[in-house]
């Protein structure tokens, strides 16, 4: 609201003159006093501004029970199938340390503790004690790929200088499956040849995971940009099986990240791009 103005006094007006045949007015009445009135004035535009903050909140109620619940800031999660993850922000560099993509850092290198990078799990979910947040192993990363994949991946691992890898994963209630893997190299250059020669991400050739069918590009998984990054990301097709899985690679800088989410009967498509995106913020 505006801030209330200061009215004026008003003016007391004057006797109008008598009709010349009309009997001599008698003296008017002494007019009241300025102050009452404004105080009169001033109850009556605070009873209206009242009446009308009263319509128009009935409004704003009526127009957010009318609207859907995805069009309520605030409320869409439960909806339209996002997960709650906690508010994300990026961790503290050692001093003097630059951001990836930025001028000086041609290695495009993330100085940031990488576990501090890995995005938590949101909401309700059931973290995996053996993977929940801390390094692991290169074979219990190369388990996700067929083991006839194996030996090879193993040797691409040990010419590309990884230097570590760390990894969470977590189950929802409703029985979605979910991992994230990052691998950092010693630079973007390692971590692209991985990605290009060893894994074929983004070709027809790409090496598949574990136990997965045909698949196809899954584009709306990538509708999100964020600078600097490439995501490439799949989808097993239908006929899939019991269950399906859904998958991309980030690639940001000298950090390769892997993630990975599967249900029975379909994998849904918005908690996977909420997470490939989330993720890819956190690296970007």
């Amino acid at each position: 609201m505006t801030e209330q103005q200061t009215e004026a006094p008003v003016p007391t007006p004057e006797p109008s003159a008598p009709e010349p045949s009309a009997p001599e007015p008698s003296a008017p009445e002494p007019s009241a006093p300025a102050k009452p009135r404004r105080v009169l004035a001033a109850v009556a535009r605070w009873t209206a501004a009242v009446v009308v903050c009263g319509g128009l909140g009935a409004g704003v109620v009526a127009g957010i029970t009318a609207m859907e619940r995805t069009d309520v800031p605030g409320l869409a999660t439960e909806s339209d199938g996002r997960w709650a993850y906690p508010a994300l922000s990026l961790p503290a560099l050692p001093e003097g340390s630059p951001r990836p993509f930025t001028v000086g850092n041609d290695a495009e290198a993330h100085h940031a503790d990488p576990r501090r990078l890995l995005l938590p799990a949101p909401a309700g979910a059931t973290v995996d004690p053996k993977l929940d947040g801390a390094w692991v192993g290169v074979d219990q990363y190369l388990a996700l790929y067929p083991k006839e994949q194996r030996a090879e991946l193993r040797q691409a691992v040990d010419d590309s200088a990884l230097r570590n890898i760390v990894a969470r994963a977590w189950t929802m209630p409703d029985g979605t499956r979910s991992a994230v893997y990052l691998l950092r190299f010693k630079s973007v250059g390692f971590s692209e040849d991985f990605k290009d020669n060893a894994i074929d991400a983004g070709s027809a050739e790409a090496v598949p995971l574990d136990g997965a069918r045909d698949v196809e590009t899954d584009p709306l998984a990538t509708e999100i940009e964020v600078p600097d990054t490439t995501v490439y990301a799949v989808a097993e097709k239908k006929p899939y099986g019991p269950e399906q899985t859904r998958w991309a690679y980030i690639q940001a800088g000298d950090t390769l990240a892997l993630v990975v989410q599967s249900h029975q009967g379909g994998a849904a498509h918005v908690p996977f791009q909420q997470t490939v995106t989330l993720q890819n913020q956190l690296l970007g």
